[in-house]
């Protein structure tokens, strides 16, 4: 295939085959993973979605590590929460993006919720009870 000349005398790049490239170049970035905060501003402005769901996480840490299981992973769960809420309000979040909108807000989400149900379901004196859970336990255990 020869390269179709322009008016101009430039010529459009042929590829050769069209198969994926062997050495990937560049990668896209993430919708809404452009800066939070224009350049203008230090670098941790710029990541304050991602620094406030870090910083939450890091609170629910110290918790645990102070013997307040319990609270301190409802609070990483509430911080990655926040996360998805961060994700889907926020137009721009920095590096809190990772993927596609969707799928940040899911994963945030569904893990968000998994460590807060399983803090209110922890042994001993659960917070709240649910019985088909335990039904499935006491099936799958036996």
């Amino acid at each position: 295939m020869a390269a179709e000349a322009h008016s101009d005398g430039a010529s459009e790049p042929q590829r050769s085959s069209r198969r994926f490239p062997t050495l990937t170049r560049d990668t896209a970035r993430p919708e809404g993973g452009g800066r939070a905060a224009s350049g203008d501003y230090p670098a941790p402005a710029r990541q304050w979605p991602l620094l406030a769901v870090m910083g939450g996480v890091a609170v629910g840490l110290l918790l645990v590590a102070l013997d307040a299981f319990r609270i301190g992973a409802i609070v990483i769960g509430l911080a990655l929460l926040g996360g998805a809420v961060l994700r889907w309000a926020v137009p721009s979040v920095g590096m809190l993006a990772v993927r596609s909108r969707f799928t940040d807000m899911a994963t945030y989400g569904v893990l968000g919720f998994v460590i807060v149900m399983l803090a209110l379901m922890v042994q001993p004196k659960p917070w709240i009870h649910i019985p088909f859970l335990d039904d499935i336990v006491h099936f799958t255990v036996r």
